[in-house]
């Protein structure tokens, strides 16, 4: 083998074995699947009640977390899963007007995202599930020429409260994240 390509076999190799060991880096915003999303003010719900028409239906979770369905009024919505909350409606239901209730809790619209600062187009975009930075600015217009492009600062409610965190692009956004891209130093 000549020398040359002895010296490339093995670099291709040694970049090999980098890659082999080498884990992943995990993503900072953190694996979001859609069941484990929790429902704040803004998203809208699609309840069905097997059999019970006047039960089924679109309801929006209001500002106070809250969703009023009939026969079992004001339910808190906000910080729980779908998953859970079909519990708490069919426990309510079952509690004190039908045997063994059959709830579903899907979301049909979750609140949007809001991208803001420099990019082509700020303004507030629909929440898709696995949504990321980054895809979040490409759908704003992508990056201005003075955008700071290493990381950005996000605002994300918790328990009704806003935070403020820091994200690399490649980490995912929740509904409800206002994402800031800011000017970088010239």
């Amino acid at each position: 083998m000549k020398p040359a390509r002895l010296i490339s076999c093995l670099a291709a190799l040694a970049i090999l074995a980098a890659c082999a060991t080498t884990p992943p880096a995990p993503l900072g915003g953190g694996p979001q699947p859609a069941a484990q999303l929790l429902l704040d003010s803004g998203d809208q719900l699609r309840i069905v009640v097997l059999d019970q028409a006047d039960l089924t239906g679109t309801y929006v979770v209001d500002e106070s977390g809250r969703i009023a369905m009939p026969l079992v009024g004001q339910v808190q919505a906000r910080g729980r899963t779908a998953e859970s909350l079909e519990g708490i409606i069919a426990a309510a239901l079952r509690q004190n007007y039908l045997r063994n209730p059959d709830v579903t809790v899907s979301v049909e619209t979750w609140r949007p995202v809001f991208v803001l600062g420099e990019v082509g187009a700020p303004g507030q975009y629909a929440y898709v599930a696995g949504l990321t930075v980054q895809q979040a600015v490409a759908i704003a217009g992508g990056f201005t020429p003075r955008a700071r492009q290493g990381f950005v600062e996000v605002v994300r409610r918790v328990d009704g409260r806003p935070v403020p965190i820091r994200l690399e692009l490649l980490d995912l956004v929740v509904p409800g994240d206002t994402i800031t891209i800011g000017q970088r130093l010239l």
